[in-house]
This record gives C-alpha cells, sequence and structure tokens, in this order.
C-alpha cells in the first residue's frame, strides 16, 4: 500500500505526477492557502506532509497532527515554519530543499541589487503612467554596480553564488559567516569577523543568513549607522532579519540610497511604510520563483520521502 502525503498547496505538474505515482497524495488543485485546523483535519490517514514556508507548524499545531505522520518534508529550503525542537519531541522527521534555490535566489538578488540601483520601479511607474517628458542629464541618475564594494552577510550556498554572480560586475567582494570558508570557496572574497566589522566595507549589502534566534532584527539601527552614507541593502533571505523601522528611517533620511526586498516580516502584510517609499525596489518573495527551481525543489523532497519510506536516513534532514 502506497503511503499517504498531505499536500498543501499546488505544486508544479512533474512533482506531482510523481506523487501520483509513487505515493497517495492528497492534493491542493485550487491552492487554498489551509488554516492550522484544516492542515490537522486533512492530515487524517496521512503518512507525510509536505507543506510550504506558508504553513506554520508551531508546537500546538505538531500537537495536533495524527501519530500516523511521521514526517514533514518540506517544499522550502527555509524550515523556520516549523518548531524543530516540537517535531524531535514528538519524533517528527523534517527535512528541506537545500542546494536547487541557489542559482535562481542568486538571480534574484543581482535583480534586486540592479533595480534598487537604478531606480526600476520609478522608471516603470513613469513609462506606465505616461509621466515620462523627455530626457535630461540629471533625469533618473541612480547608482552604478560595477567597481563597487559588495558586503554579503551570511556566505552560505546562496551568498557564494551572488559573489560568483557579482563577479562579473567587477565588485570587490566582502562577507562575514559564522566561520571563514576555505579558500577555494571564498575565491578572493574578504572576510570579516563579524557584522559590525563587515558594514564599513558595503557599497552593496546583501543580506543571506538563515533566520534564527541569533539574527532576529539583525539589521538594526547600530549596524546600519556603520554602512557608508548612500549604501544599498537588499534582502533575498528572510525578513525577520531587518529591523523595519531602522530601514525604513535609514532610507528616508538619505543614510540609504535604496533597498531591495524580496522578503519581509509579517507576509504579506508587509510594513506600509516600504509601499510608500519610492527608493525601495520590492519584489513578492519570488526568490525560487523559476519553472526549474520549483521542479527541483520538488523532487528533492519527494528524494527525502522515498528515502523515509525505504527505511534510509534522508538527505536532507533538519530534525
Amino acid at each position: 500500500m502506497k503511503p499517504v502525503v498531505l499536500v498543501t498547496r499546488k505544486l508544479p505538474d512533474a512533482v506531482e505526477d510523481r506523487l501520483r505515482k509513487d505515493y497517495s497524495p492528497i492534493l491542493n488543485p485550487d491552492d487554498v492557502l489551509y488554516s492550522a485546523d484544516d492542515i490537522v483535519a486533512r492530515a487524517e490517514g496521512a503518512d507525510a506532509i509536505m507543506p510550504c514556508h506558508t504553513e506554520k507548524f508551531g508546537a500546538a499545531v505538531i500537537a495536533r497532527l495524527p501519530k500516523r505522520v511521521r514526517v514533514i518534508a518540506n517544499f522550502s529550503v527555509g524550515y523556520d515554519h516549523v518548531d524543530t525542537a516540537a517535531a524531535r519531541a514528538r519524533g517528527l522527521i523534517v527535512t528541506n530543499t537545500p542546494e536547487v534555490l541557489s542559482d535562481a535566489t542568486a538571480e534574484l538578488t543581482i535583480m534586486l541589487m540592479l533595480g534598487a540601483a537604478r531606480r526600476a520601479s520609478e522608471g516603470e511607474r513613469l513609462v506606465r503612467t505616461r509621466e515620462w517628458k523627455d530626457w535630461s542629464p540629471s533625469f533618473m541618475v541612480g547608482t552604478q554596480m560595477t567597481g563597487k564594494r559588495l558586503g554579503i552577510l551570511g556566505f552560505g550556498r546562496v551568498g557564494r553564488v551572488v559573489a560568483k554572480r557579482a563577479r562579473g560586475f567587477d565588485m570587490e567582494i566582502h562577507y562575514n559567516d559564522i566561520n571563514r570558508a576555505p579558500p577555494e570557496l571564498e575565491e578572493g572574497a574578504i572576510f570579516h569577523e563579524t557584522p559590525a566589522d563587515l558594514m564599513p566595507h558595503c557599497d552593496f549589502l546583501a543580506l543571506h543568513c538563515v533566520a534564527s534566534p541569533q539574527t532576529i532584527k539583525l539589521l538594526n539601527a547600530k549596524l546600519i549607522a556603520l554602512l557608508p552614507d548612500g549604501a544599498i541593502v537588499v534582502n533575498a533571505s528572510r525578513g525577520v532579519v531587518v529591523d523595519d523601522d531602522a530601514l525604513v528611517a535609514a532610507l528616508k533620511s538619505g543614510k540609504l540610497t535604496a533597498a531591495g526586498l524580496d522578503v519581509y516580516n509579517n507576509e504579506p502584510d508587509i510594513h506600509a511604510e516600504y509601499r510608500q517609499l519610492p527608493n525601495v525596489f520590492l519584489m513578492p518573495h519570488i526568490g525560487s520563483a523559476t519553472k526549474e527551481t520549483r521542479v527541483a525543489m520538488g523532487m528533492r523532497a519527494l528524494d527525502n520521502l522515498d528515502a523515509v519510506f525505504s527505511g534510509k536516513e534522508p538527505r536532507d534532514r533538519v530534525a
């Protein structure tokens, strides 16, 4: 008998085809965002759940899951939406989908950098609203990326790919991480011991750290004050790493020239002032949103499920 898998969101066709072949899936063809009550009810009879970061598995939800559920195979690299301590206590296996998102998220990061630096949101609005009247030397002047210093806060898989892409703009790479990377991964990037040490070397700052108690509001007023005047900040990691009030204040004061954001606190109910500021380039959390990556994420999640149900250790176990 095939294991029953509750799939909480609409997944790519190729992923759902494999689910139908190897499992008995409970699918969500209308892509409805399930509440905690919905998940608990629909998980009745399920052996596994395949959720996205949009579904929250706090301790209370995990405690209510049917005892038959053995594994939460996340369709995401981030797993801060799952209380991993509660999952371990319950005996639940939790997995994620690392590595396969790195290229797509790095591409999006470069887009955020360019969009913020070259005032893409403002320019597009001018064209769409027919407010664009003529050309002049002072019209829509932005910031050039080429040759600038890029600081990367979090030099993991995505951060290293961003560094590789940024070298195409002749950018000088600086970074901070918990540990210094070996020379073959640094590829000439300059290591700084602490986030505070990194800040003065960032004409552009890209955030690529994981969400954890240690990184909540990591980019705060104190760190922003250490950035060069006119720096540009981009975030394609997690919204919780930014103190929104501090970032908004720096954008309004001119301390920062611009920001490019793909992730936010309280998504999609983001800080209201971001929508009002012309110097913020906004994207709706689409770092992994390419056809190739979304299929790869699903296949990676299914590889983890295959391992669990064949009695093997899943490759991407996080709890």
